[in-house]
């Protein structure tokens, strides 16, 4: 197996210094597992994350799945920051528990322009998916 290219703890730093506004100590957001281009991160439940119904919303779902394909690119790739989503499919499969929510990214091709892989979501403490993602990010020209 690859190592990855970045270790938490680069990508952590990177994303404070690219994203300060989304990526800070306390923001909910932990890079928890990573490897060349297969991560899992975890999103802190909070109640603001809840819609009517008593479930999680599709956004903060969405804003997981797409954090956590933009860290495995990172884990594959290094730092590219410009990296970014061109395509991201989502299919909610149940209701998410009020519970942190996790999820697993992981790359099935990387090429010299296009990333493309899948991101399952979970909740905390659950075996059975709550969404499945499919997602494809553009690599910048290298200069």
């Amino acid at each position: 197996m690859r190592p990855p290219a970045m270790t938490a703890e680069a990508i952590g730093k990177l994303l404070h210094e690219v994203f300060p506004q989304a990526f800070y100590e306390g923001c909910g957001l932990t890079l928890e597992d990573i490897h060349y281009g297969d991560v899992q991160v975890r999103r802190a439940f909070h109640e603001d994350h809840i819609r009517p119904g008593g479930t999680i919303s599709g956004p903060t779902m969405m804003e997981l799945a797409d954090f956590a394909m933009y860290v495995a690119v990172f884990a594959a790739i290094g730092p590219q920051p410009l990296a970014v989503t061109t395509n991201l499919n989502i299919n909610f499969l149940r209701k998410p528990a009020q519970a942190d929510l996790i999820a697993h990214a992981r790359l099935m091709k990387v090429g010299k322009r296009l990333a493309v892989g899948e991101v399952t979501l979970y909740s905390d403490g659950a075996e059975e998916p709550v969404a499945h993602v499919t997602s494809t990010y553009s690599i910048p020209a290298s200069r």
